[in-house]
């Protein structure tokens, strides 16, 4: 994706953020809808760009389904054709931020509803979204995706800074009481050798873990790179009230929010000549 704007052409001031969010279950009564509202004011603010990596949707209280609670239900939910209720209700609430999205993967969660109900809650909220919002260009992913940042120059239409690349997969595992999943770290960079950053989600943990690589160029030349580890929380608070699934299993509390990643420009002096380098780093949402 490349993000062209006169405002911002690159420069050593130039910057770009992208919102981190996985595992909202915003249609869920214990989201918390006033973190993610303070986060889409701050992506507002900031000519940001959000991308939710799984489980946007919760989808855990329709019939059929052996997790449902009617006290994470929303009221608005409780009115017969449950699926139908929540995606009318959350492009609802979703549509003055729907112009700053760009991808909506499923989790395991979505895909619980596609096995049983056989729809794809994610394109119908898309869809809902687009109706509600006219600049929304939103689009339905899947649950593991590639995605290539790359920063042109609009005056010449050419590349300025190289691109980063990065994997997003939603997750699996329960994430372990004691690693909390950075295991998968290790799993993961052995078949994902080209990944700049590989973000999941799925836990509910947060961490960003960076890991230095020795590379070797195509022309015999060794050098250092980085893969940058990170793993997004949720807006869901299943452990206040000391009730339910979570605190039944002896789940401990997990933190809430999402991940800013940054891209900026940086100026630098290579065998006595001025160049400008693509950066990025990843950041706690506060």
């Amino acid at each position: 994706m490349t993000e062209d704007r006169d405002a911002n052409t690159p420069s050593a001031g130039w910057e770009q953020w992208f919102l981190l969010v996985s595992d909202a279950h915003i249609d869920n009564a214990h989201a918390d809808r006033k973190l993610f509202d303070k986060h889409m004011r701050q992506c507002r603010e900031r000519h940001g760009k959000w991308l939710s990596n799984g489980d946007y949707l919760c989808l855990m209280q329709g019939k059929w389904d052996v997790r449902s609670d009617t006290s994470a239900c929303r009221p608005e939910h409780q009115q017969g054709r449950y699926l139908d209720a929540v995606i009318n209700t959350t492009a609802d609430y979703v549509a003055p931020h729907a112009d700053m999205a760009l991808l909506f993967a499923p989790g395991n969660h979505e895909q619980a509803v596609k096995k049983r109900h056989e729809t794809d809650m994610n394109e119908r909220l898309v869809e809902a979204l687009k109706v509600r919002n006219k600049d929304c260009s939103a689009f339905a992913g899947s649950y593991a995706n590639w995605v290539r940042f790359v920063v042109r120059s609009k005056s010449r239409q050419q590349l300025v800074a190289g691109s980063v690349l990065m994997y997003m997969h939603h997750g699996y595992g329960g994430g372990g009481p004691v690693t909390r999943g950075t295991i998968q770290t290790s799993r993961m960079a052995v078949y994902l050798p080209d990944a700049d950053i590989i973000w999941t989600g799925h836990t509910h943990d947060e961490w960003i873990m960076p890991i230095q690589r020795a590379r070797l160029s195509p022309r015999g030349r060794p050098y250092l790179d980085r893969v940058m580890h990170v793993r997004s929380p949720g807006y869901k608070d299943e452990f206040s009230e000391q009730n339910g699934w979570a605190v039944e299993k002896g789940m401990p509390p997990k933190p809430k929010g999402a991940l800013w990643l940054r891209f900026y420009m940086e100026n630098l002096r290579l065998n006595g000549n001025r160049t400008r380098e693509l950066r990025y780093e990843v950041r706690e949402a506060q």
